[in-house]
């Protein structure tokens, strides 16, 4: 039972840590990435379907994108789908591949970057926190309704608790991490 809730917990907690690490990924810091175009969706024949579907995406230079369509007949789109995304690039067009140069952030533009890094932080180490809550919650209900020992519920929040930290201390090491590759000129 506690084992459940103790697994439970962990996998909420790994999903929310992942929704941090993708939202980072998309943050951009002056350095080419193909995850800066996962949101981008491309109108192919009349179904929206993800860019990375549609074509290869390459970082072949720290500040260079290439969309290379797997269909010539798809650049335009392509073309259109970027823009239209609102990322702030200016893709172009050289007959078999779609250029994206990704030009460095002003200095005000990085501040404004690295509150964007915290807030996504701490959207994550409070939806942390409230699995805590949630799994707390759940084994002393569990405590009361199926007569779990008290040692073996407070043994189990101690388990939660270190996930917890662990998971935590996780999140602050992506954004030390995103915020020096952000602040770097």
């Amino acid at each position: 039972m506690t084992k459940d809730i103790i697994h439970n917990a962990s996998e909420r907690m790994d999903k929310a840590a992942e929704v941090c690490r993708n939202e980072m990924a998309k943050i951009h810091a002056g350095r080419a990435t193909t995850a800066l175009l996962d949101g981008v969706k491309v109108d192919y024949y009349g179904t929206m379907s993800p860019l990375n579907h549609v074509s290869a995406v390459a970082a072949p230079e720290a500040h260079l994108l290439l969309v290379t369509p797997w269909e010539k007949a798809m650049l335009k789109p392509i073309e259109k789908a970027i823009l239209a995304a609102n990322l702030g690039f200016t893709p172009v067009s050289d007959g078999t591949a779609v250029r994206i140069p990704i030009q460095p952030p002003s200095e005000e533009r990085r501040k404004e970057l690295v509150k964007l890094t915290k807030k996504f932080g701490e959207d994550a180490k409070i939806a942390i926190r409230n699995v805590r809550r949630d799994a707390i919650e759940h084994l002393k209900k569990s405590e009361k309704d199926e007569h779990l020992p008290e040692d073996e519920r407070k043994h189990a929040e101690n388990e939660i608790q270190k996930i917890t930290d662990a998971q935590i201390k996780h999140i602050d090491d992506i954004l030390t991490q995103k915020e020096k590759e952000i602040l770097e000129v």
